[in-house]
């Protein structure tokens, strides 16, 4: 077929070339080209990894990073088992692993170029985050600091990870494989000639998965913590892969340049780090505390490759994936070398200028610019694709044989509405199939296979933005002079317009991912301007090919974006609570995604014959998908794979009531984590409680009389589910005992308590009416900002024997000299010790079916009113 074919504008023919049309079967092997262009260049992409470098092989890659030696560290890694913090695995064997590591990397390092000093820090101390006034005592982080003989800074770099772990997982992908990846990095700096202008701190920190601990500790306690300058942390949500930087700065883009200049495997970009600071991510790093109460600026990185079997017993050197460690590595080299090589780093603040804009184009290269930058770019590029819209909209009214210009512009005035039109209708259709899926319960259904989402989603979007427009064609083409492939070209101008609009509402919000739609701006605006150069030196545009080539590069560019963000983001939907929409949250996305690059593909299908035909086939896809939701092929879990979360809580609740009367229950405390687990109510959850019993213990008890673990899980406890059953056994038998009691003055009392418990607490204050906590011996951020009680205290102690001493401070009526004046509630937590489940325990979890994942351990609650 020539260009001639797709010619639409050619002066000297009066005959309607460009309104014929394509033969029908043209529409399937269209739209196969684009899939295939798809699976050959954005799947491989993805997937991309350097070979990997072995041992053997060494001493021709000088100052390059090995993964076989970081693969065989991690094996050894992951084979200590659990890693809780507290417990022997972590404290020592774990402790141990690192130090053994160091002390061959100092063997062998260039002792004569470099000084090491190494050492294991334990602190204390105590800070505010989600919710909960935190403390913590005696908390293990092995540091080293690697330093020029030669060089007098005393500006240094932080490169942290965390070798602790979540409940029974071994950790391999979370964080274990950072751990190797910066051990291995720290070997080649200190075999290596190169420059180090500025010391390396390479923090491994032992307590970040109990709330961050680790790194709270290093960055307020630790003698070196004042020198460090700016931070690459390393971190996972998943199992290896590609890691992602989702989160940089804040306000020095500097160090965006340099990732751009050095990073040798690129993904990053700003809408990630903006989804992640917006709380669309279930999870947070070390990188927040360092940021806030190091004043740190930096890279946060993480892999995200199948988060399905994040923080579960899963999480082994078997699944991890093997492209991990060279790829990583080579990247965490490159830029532990350039950042500390920067001097940028000499005085920070000095170019703290502001946010960059930053994405990768299919993992091959980055752009980065500043958020200044970004405007005018935007800006430009909006204008330029409104003026070349206009000019073509001239152009099509010069044409031999047009439709008067008032024609042409209300023809075109027309179309631009039938296309707000459809757009509005793509989203209310893929928007109503996410409600209709959710309230026939069959959310979810993409979980383990993300195909669904092709014929859930995508699929309706096609549908919507491709029909009305196709009915308005064939309802019009007698009625006007205008050529098809004009017609289809003003639908691509109205969309263009559309998106434009999207850029400058983003744009005014203050939305550095303006840049998302600006991509596809760009491109429309060069294909609109070489149609309007060949017009005007060939008499004719060349529409067709023009236009096809020129969406090439976005298709690409937003597909990749589309395949990455369900990659990352449908693993963690399984985990985001049991009160989330999550095909909400995916309709949203993909209808914004699509609507990017589908606008500008799906006209071209009006150019075939029977187009609303072929586009309603989408409408049937639609439908056969949802049928399929309904089938054991739409079933969201799978064992292994993409199991179903709960956690499970062997929990005996002791209530002293008012009256002093005492009230003792045991049974298993779950708590669903997403929002399908009604799938048990027939089998393991067919005991449970009525609500009534969930609503009676809100009403009496702080957040409901439950265990809760963290601040996160006080949104959760509405879903709670109790089934009674024989009480569990505890190591430790919890003891509250009053120490002091004193009147400060006639309406303010000061109460001193000491706890011997395990060492997870968790506590809750809940005043009487006219009585306020003015004061006590935690992190008083929730006393000072007024938050509403219950307050919610978690305290956490490792390898330590000495009991828990905390005191509060309260104001009361001056009358009210005996109380009551709180509820106090004590919550312990045994994380890892499943040598005393008992056997019932064992029983109810073997329940739970084989496409289920329980993280499980037993706690107490016992409630005072003081």
């Amino acid at each position: 077929m020539s260009f001639s074919s797709f010619d639409i504008d050619s002066d000297k023919k009066q005959s309607k070339r460009g309104g014929k049309k394509w033969p029908w079967y043209g529409a399937p092997i269209f739209c196969a080209i684009w899939f295939t262009l798809f699976y050959v260049a954005v799947i491989p992409s993805f997937f991309s990894y350097p070979k990997m470098l072995y041992v053997r092989d060494e001493a021709h890659h000088p100052d390059e990073f090995i993964g076989e030696r970081a693969k065989i560290q991690l094996a050894e890694y992951s084979a200590i088992g659990n890693k809780m913090m507290g417990s022997v695995n972590n404290e020592v064997h774990t402790v141990n692993f690192i130090k053994r590591e160091i002390g061959k990397i100092v063997d062998q390092s260039r002792q004569d170029l470099y000084e090491i000093e190494s050492e294991v820090q334990y602190a204390s101390g105590a800070f505010y985050l989600w919710e909960a006034a935190t403390s913590y005592d005696n908390v293990s982080n092995v540091v080293v600091k690697i330093s020029r003989k030669d060089s007098p800074s005393d500006k240094y770099l932080l490169v942290n990870c965390h070798y602790d772990s979540e409940v029974k997982t071994p950790a391999a992908g979370d964080d274990g494989v950072m751990v190797v990846i910066m051990l291995e990095a720290l070997r080649v700096i200190s075999r290596s000639d190169r420059p180090l202008d500025h010391p390396v701190v390479f923090l491994f920190n032992g307590g970040e998965e109990s709330n961050m601990l680790g790194s709270h500790g290093f960055i307020t306690k630790h003698r070196w913590a004042e020198n460090c300058r700016a931070l690459i942390n390393l971190d996972s949500t998943g199992s290896g892969g590609r890691e992602v930087l989702f989160q940089t700065g804040p306000n020095h883009p500097w160090l965006m340049n340099y990732y751009q200049k050095h990073a040798p495997h690129p993904w990053s970009v700003t809408l990630a780090e903006e989804l992640f600071q917006n709380n669309f991510i279930p999870s947070d790093t070390d990188f927040r505390i360092f940021r806030d109460y190091g004043n740190l600026p930096g890279l946060d990185m993480a892999h995200a490759l199948n988060g399905y079997i994040y923080h579960t017993k899963y999480d082994n050197f078997k699944n991890l994936a093997r492209g991990t460690y060279q790829s990583t590595g080579e990247n965490v080299l490159a830029l532990t070398w350039a950042l500390a090589n920067a001097p940028e780093l000499d005085d920070t603040d000095a170019h703290a200028e502001g946010h960059a804009v930053f994405f990768d184009y299919l993992g091959w290269f980055m752009v980065v610019y500043t958020e200044s930058a970004s405007i005018a770019i935007n800006t430009v590029v909006s204008v330029a694709a409104l003026i070349s819209i206009a000019i073509s909209i001239y152009f099509m009214t010069r044409d031999a044989g047009a439709d008067a210009p008032k024609a042409v512009l209300l023809r075109f005035g027309v179309i631009f509405l039938v296309q707000l039109a459809a757009v509005i209708i793509a989203w209310a259709l893929t928007i109503l199939v996410a409600v209709f899926m959710h309230a026939v319960g069959l959310s979810e259904s993409w979980y383990y296979g993300v195909w669904m989402t092709f014929g859930l989603y995508f699929c309706t979007m096609f549908f919507g933005l491709g029909l009305l427009p196709a009915f308005y064609i064939g309802r019009t083409k007698e009625k006007t002079n205008m050529k098809l492939n004009e017609t289809i070209a003003c639908f691509m101008h109205s969309h263009c317009i559309l998106i434009v609009l999207i850029c400058v509402i983003l744009m005014g919000l203050g939305v550095r991912s303006a840049f998302f739609p600006m991509f596809g701006l760009f491109f429309y605006s060069i294909s609109v301007i070489l149609q309007l150069i060949f017009k005007v030196i060939f008499k004719k545009s060349f529409f067709m090919p023009v236009h096809l080539l020129c969406q090439v590069a976005p298709f690409l560019f937003y597909t990749f974006l589309n395949y990455e963000f369900l990659l990352v983001f449908v693993p963690m939907q399984g985990r985001d609570g049991p009160d989330s929409k999550p095909d909400m949250l995916l309709a949203l996305f993909i209808a914004l995604m699509t609507m990017h690059f589908a606008g500008f593909i799906i006209p071209i299908l009006f150019k075939f014959r029977k187009s609303k035909i072929f586009i309603s086939m989408f409408g049937v896809l639609t439908i056969i998908f949802i049928i399929l939701a309904a089938t054991p092929a739409g079933f969201p879990f799978k064992h292994e794979v993409a199991a179903q979360r709960y956690y499970v809580l062997h929990t005996q609740r002791i209530l002293h009531n008012e009256d002093n009367t005492t009230k003792t229950e045991t049974g298993f405390y779950v708590q669903p984590v997403d929002t399908r687990y009604s799938e048990l109510y027939d089998t393991t959850l067919k005991n449970v409680e009525p609500e009534s019993w969930l609503n009676d213990n809100c009403a009496n008890e702080p957040y409901c009389g439950l265990p809760l673990y963290s601040g996160r899980w006080l949104n959760w406890k509405d879903s709670a589910r109790w089934i009674y059953s024989t009480p569990p056994v505890f190591p430790i038998a919890t003891e509250l005992n009053e120490i002091s009691r004193q009147s400060i003055s006639a309406n303010k009392t000061r109460i001193e308590y000491s706890i011997r418990a395990g060492d997870r607490i968790v506590i809750y204050i809940d005043p009487k009416p006219n009585v306020k906590i003015s004061n006590w011996s935690v992190d008083e951020t929730v006393l000072n900002d007024g938050r509403l009680p219950p307050y919610f205290i978690y305290h956490v102690y490792s390898m330590v024997e000495e009991r828990f001493h905390f005191w509060l401070e309260f104001e009361h009526d001056v009358a009210n000299t005996n109380g009551p004046y709180f509820k106090m509630a004590v919550s312990v937590h045994f994380l890892y010790h499943q040598e005393h489940y008992t056997q019932d325990y064992r029983d109810f979890l073997g329940t739970f079916p084989d496409w289920t994942y329980t993280t499980d351990w037993f706690a107490s609650y016992e409630s005072w009113v003081i």
